[in-house]
């Protein structure tokens, strides 16, 4: 006799990288070369159901109300061997994702799209994760996904070792934060595909940049002073933390060979609206990930002034505040 059939929906929420994640180890496991530590948002999150389907030959994947195909079916088809495995099961299933995230917005999907498929599909097939287990497995998805697993702050540790012992100690967990009132200003400067996916560039970054190495120690002394930062709830220092460390991580692009450049002439307007506004005596600081788009860090009462600040020259300005943590909606095992 089949197992029972089971559906269950999951939400999660993007997150955003103040300790930047730059650079495998192992790409199969998605084991990173450094610790990073991120920020979650309460906008655009993604809504993933998952049903099984005994009678279906293979995986139906639906992003948005589209039948995804090539890459996307891949990837989560291969995300779903990994679930089938561990719960010794062999259903296909029907998965259903909707992501509220503007197109073009810098914030990419794939944390939250994970996030949500990891405790969805864990749920559908009868497996009861804590939830370092889920962000482990989220973690296979997409490396980001480990993060958005937890709500607020979250440190995703890069482990230590290879094959099975690097991937039991690679996973997320919270971060402890003192009274640290923060939004995220995203701004928008370019809507459009990058002219190298973030992949591409990250590998080119690792095999080829003379700054990489050092980067990645820098980045771990960043991690400590973050993590002292966020414990006494000290914005300012939080803040200059999350700069530096992007800053660095565009400068190991820069030093590629070839060079990858995502910093465009707009984006540096946007840096220097941010500098005049700590001049102007406003605690406003910027990060970007692989791309020309950046997000500023400031108090939540001065978020509508930075919003002001930033709009020359961009083309769609959000405001974030700290998010929740996956979670299943209510009643939506069955």
């Amino acid at each position: 006799m089949l197992p029972e059939q089971l559906c269950a929906t999951a939400v999660a929420h993007p997150n955003i990288a103040l300790i930047k994640y730059w650079g495998k180890r192992d790409e199969q496991l998605v084991l990173p070369a450094a610790d990073s530590l991120s920020m979650t948002l309460d906008v655009f999150s993604t809504t993933t159901t998952v049903r099984l389907d005994p009678a279906a030959s293979g995986d139906h994947v639906t992003l948005n109300g589209a039948a995804a195909t090539g890459e996307p079916h891949r990837r989560v088809a291969a995300f779903l061997d990994l679930v089938r495995d561990r719960a010794g099961r062999s259903e296909a299933a029907v998965v259903d994702t909707r992501n509220t995230v503007p197109t073009g917005a810098g914030l990419a999907s794939s944390a939250s799209g994970f996030a949500a498929l990891a405790l969805a599909a864990s749920a559908a097939y009868g497996l009861t994760l804590r939830d370092t287990e889920l962000s482990r497995l989220a973690r296979r998805g997409s490396g980001s996904a480990s993060r958005s697993v937890f709500g607020g702050f979250a440190l995703w540790r890069a482990g230590e070792g290879a094959g099975a012992e690097g991937d039991m100690s690679s996973y997320a967990e919270p971060v402890p934060v003192g009274n640290l009132d923060v939004s995220l200003v995203i701004a928008v400067v370019d809507a459009g595909p990058k002219a190298i996916s973030s992949r591409a560039a990250m590998r080119r970054t690792v095999d080829t940049s003379p700054l990489y190495r050092p980067w990645v120690e820098s980045s771990r002394a960043d991690l400590d002073d973050m993590r002292g930062a966020l414990e006494r709830g000290d914005l300012e220092a939080v803040g200059e933390i999350a700069e530096r460390n992007a800053l660095g991580m565009h400068a190991t692009m820069l030093a590629a060979r070839p060079a990858v450049r995502y910093l465009s002439p707009a984006t540096l307007t946007v840096l220097d609206s941010v500098s005049q506004l700590r001049r102007d005596g406003i605690a406003a600081y910027a990060t970007m990930d692989a791309g020309p788009n950046v997000k500023v860090l400031c108090r939540s009462s001065d978020a509508e002034r930075v919003v002001r600040a930033v709009r020359s020259g961009t083309s769609q300005t959000f405001v974030a505040r700290l998010g929740p943590g996956a979670s299943l909606r209510p009643g939506a095992v069955g």
